[in-house]
């Protein structure tokens, strides 16, 4: 069984034809960090400008880091880095592989040929939980159907995976690993968590944003988010040894 079948909820809908569809819900995997023991290390890497390393106590980074931020003395935030791997809307990626001073592997969809038994045969579709409206959420679920039923009578017809991705809709379901550095981390979680963001950012980068705040709160303790974003819709948040 695959991994986000085994800790997403799923639902099977069946269309016209009697097929099925998939419905999931995001998650994002994070590897599990030591705030701490990172922000010691970003104190050790500046104190190299001011050759200071002898102020080092068990908690001078506090005050360092706070003061660097405050100067605008980012760059030391550079020094270290954190990967995740989401699972999310492919509609989702337009906005996070904007960052200029990130990584990201994507799952492809020129490549991946959703018509295979490694993926059910079928297409998994992002559960827009937040389309609230019953009566929008059905037409939705019955675009999807069609949108697979197209999908895979394409393939049938031996139409090759770079033909029948055309079709695929923002909805699509895909994984994609992303790191960054903590100053960017910190400049896109500033950017992406706020009201005026699509809300598949905000399931997967608040709960993330939370985790900094617990684990690094020096840095990220005053970054503000959208607070009225109903819990329910967060994306499950994964916490591993590796990602």
């Amino acid at each position: 069984m695959k991994f986000y079948e085994k800790i997403c909820y799923t639902m099977k809908e069946k269309n016209k034809g009697g097929k099925i569809m998939r419905i999931v819900e995001p998650w994002i995997k994070v590897e599990k960090i030591d705030g701490t023991k990172i922000m010691k290390r970003i104190e050790r890497a500046c104190r190299t400008c001011y050759r200071s390393e002898g102020k080092i106590t068990e908690d001078s980074y506090k005050n360092l880091i706070k003061n660097c931020i405050t100067r605008g003395h980012e760059s030391v935030l550079e020094h270290e880095k954190v990967t995740v791997r989401i699972y999310s809307d492919i509609g989702s990626y337009k906005d996070l592989t904007r960052h200029r001073f990130a990584s990201f592997s994507v799952e492809s969809t020129r490549y991946c040929s959703y018509d295979k038994d490694k993926y059910g045969n079928e297409i998994s579709f992002m559960n827009p939980s937040y389309i609230e409206d019953k009566e929008t959420y059905e037409i939705w679920k019955k675009t999807m159907q069609e949108i697979e039923k197209g999908y895979i009578e394409m393939k049938k017809l031996g139409a090759t995976t770079d033909m029948c991705r055309e079709v695929l809709p923002h909805s699509t379901a895909g994984e994609y690993t992303m790191t960054a550095n903590i100053r960017e981390w910190k400049h896109i979680l500033e950017l992406r968590t706020t009201k005026h963001v699509h809300p598949a950012i905000r399931q997967v980068l608040i709960p993330l944003l939370k985790y900094f705040k617990e684990e690094m709160p020096e840095i990220f303790g005053d970054i503000e988010y959208d607070e009225d974003f109903n819990p329910k819709y967060y994306a499950k948040l994964l916490i591993e040894e590796e990602v």
